[in-house]
């Protein structure tokens, strides 16, 4: 199974998914740290994450999947919805919380 496969099976089997340095009990960097928060805020209390700093191949393979060249990353059902300034705008215009919302329960 390719690098690409493994992000596609994440991203495609887990409703929420964030691609993130660490973890979001202990991130390792403010980016990865807001990006945990805002889905908490969002009401997701354990979303899907993959900590890119241990594995190089799903750090460099998500940025070619996603064709984005930073991390976090966060996948909603599935779709690419962007990295923490996005989130960070989506939530404060309350869309992201109603994206989270409207998923199969």
């Amino acid at each position: 199974m390719s690098i690409q496969d493994v992000i596609k099976e994440q991203v495609t089997t887990h409703p929420v998914v964030l691609y993130m340095k660490g973890t979001p009990q202990f991130p390792q960097c403010g980016f990865s740290s807001t990006a945990a928060q805002i889905l908490k805020a969002c009401g997701v209390d354990a979303p899907f994450t993959v900590d890119v700093l241990s594995n190089a191949d799903i750090r460099q393979g998500i940025k070619e999947f996603s064709n984005w060249p930073t991390i976090p990353q966060l996948y909603v059902n599935g779709q690419f919805v962007g990295g923490s300034d996005i989130m960070r705008e989506m939530y404060e215009n309350g869309e992201l919380k109603k994206m989270i919302d409207n998923l199969p329960h």
